[in-house]
């Protein structure tokens, strides 16, 4: 049985949205707020940090780095965009495709990083 090719992606974020990635067992993440209409997981771990520390903390006292792996074949849809500088890159999912999006994670989110 040949395994599925996954990317890995990271993804930084606030205390409320990680509690309820937490309670969906870490496999999925919550549906995106009315102000809030792109997902845009990071394609690097450094920029991820600097996102969580930088912002996340700032904002709510506490930011954190988490990491997936998602089916290749479903996140090649979405192109990679570059928010700044050259290692700044980011997927733009909208918000009405997260549902799906998370139906293509394999295995679990893992928590790697925390900041306060």
């Amino acid at each position: 049985m040949n395994a599925i090719p996954t990317t890995t992606l990271w993804r930084p974020t606030g205390p409320a949205e990680l509690e309820l990635v937490r309670a969906s067992g870490w496999t999925a993440w919550p549906p995106r707020l009315p102000d809030q209409p792109i997902f845009y997981p990071v394609l690097n771990e450094d920029y991820a940090i600097k996102i969580a520390r930088d912002w996340n903390v700032p904002a709510s006292g506490s930011g954190y780095v988490t990491r997936f792996q998602i089916e290749t074949e479903y996140v090649i849809r979405y192109p990679v965009r570059q928010a700044g500088g050259k290692t700044i890159l980011e997927l733009w999912v909208p918000a009405e495709d997260l549902e799906e999006f998370n139906k293509h994670i394999v295995g679990q989110i893992h928590l790697i990083h925390e900041f306060h």
